[in-house]
């Protein structure tokens, strides 16, 4: 069983910048691969991160990429999504999640994950 509990959300403005943290429980950062994903209202929920904590492979969504930065500290059990210059499109509830995606190329569909974090909001202002 896993425990995941994010923290981080906010109000900022268009341009601005926040750092989401997951709290971790017991071991899963060496046993699982681990996402960040979204979920505006009327929306599904879409992959915008992930990270393959034991090779430090990470994976980024093309509307993020250059602008978010996932990241693990292992000896915190915590992992991080750094989001700079954001925008209103991402506006969101925001989740970390850990699980075993069937290969690379599914790390960003929820499918692979077993573990969800209740969420935080997220909301970026024009």
């Amino acid at each position: 069983q896993v425990h995941l509990v994010e923290s981080g959300g906010g109000s900022v403005q268009a341009g601005g910048s926040l750092t989401l943290s997951c709290v971790a429980s017991g071991s899963a950062a060496g046993r699982f691969c681990l996402g960040w994903f979204r979920q505006a209202p009327g929306k599904e929920r879409e992959g915008v991160a992930a990270i393959f904590p034991r090779a430090g492979s990470t994976f980024y969504a093309d509307s993020v990429k250059g602008r978010l930065t996932i990241s693990l500290d292992n000896a915190k059990n915590t992992l991080y999504l750094r989001m700079n210059s954001l925008k209103p499109d991402d506006t969101a509830m925001y989740y970390c999640a850990a699980g075993r995606p069937a290969s690379s190329r599914d790390t960003l569909l929820t499918d692979g994950y077993n573990y969800w974090g209740q969420g935080t909001q997220v909301t970026v202002s024009s």
